[in-house]
């Protein structure tokens, strides 16, 4: 090898050298400094990494026939594994339909799927149209297959009657309505005129 060669080749390991040991200076923490650094995470004791929580949320949505929907909640949690469910706490919905009344729903809880509009409420669930009000304790709409059911110690109230029994099924489209006892020996309660 020649001198030249030689002289070319111990300044490029300099340069290495120098910028090494410059980047090592200036842009990296030593071990030392790593090892003393405290370690803190915030944790927020009413959430955990699997989910997302959104406080106050209102919800409107307008289906293909133009009935609109909106729901309202204190707070809803969305699962990272399935981002269409919402997990909804002190709920209430209202569906204006368009050649209809509007009917309100409150419950404690709901389980709304943005996808399929599915959704299902539960616990202490109110259901009130102009001269009617139903309560029990789980009320499912299935859009996908056009159905309504209540269930859980059904109480059915208008002005005149007072109705009691254990499910509700009803078509969304026809209106069609079943009222049943799960025990098939009970009868439906039905009071008034």
């Amino acid at each position: 090898m020649n001198k030249k060669t030689g002289l070319q080749v111990l300044m490029i390991l300099v340069i290495i050298l120098i910028s090494l040991l410059f980047y090592l200076k200036y842009f990296t923490k030593s071990f030392e400094e790593v090892k003393k650094a405290p370690v803190t995470k915030e944790i927020d004791e009413n959430q955990n990494s699997t989910s997302t929580y959104i406080n106050d949320i209102d919800y409107v949505s307008t289906d293909a026939i133009g009935n609109k929907y909106q729901i309202t909640a204190k707070q809803a949690e969305i699962k990272i594994e399935n981002s269409n469910v919402m997990f909804l706490t002190d709920v209430v919905a209202f569906i204006f339909r368009k050649d209809s009344e509007s009917i309100k729903i409150t419950s404690n809880f709901s389980k709304y799927n943005s996808k399929n509009y599915d959704i299902i409420f539960s616990e202490n669930v109110i259901v009130i149209y102009p001269e009617h009000r139903i309560t029990g304790k789980y009320l499912n709409f299935s859009f996908l297959s056009n159905l309504g059911t209540f269930t859980g110690n059904i109480i059915y109230t208008s002005k005149k009657k007072k109705l009691f029994a254990d499910k509700i099924e009803m078509n969304l489209t026809t209106k069609d309505t079943k009222i049943f006892m799960n025990n098939t020996e009970k009868k439906v309660l039905l009071k008034g005129n």
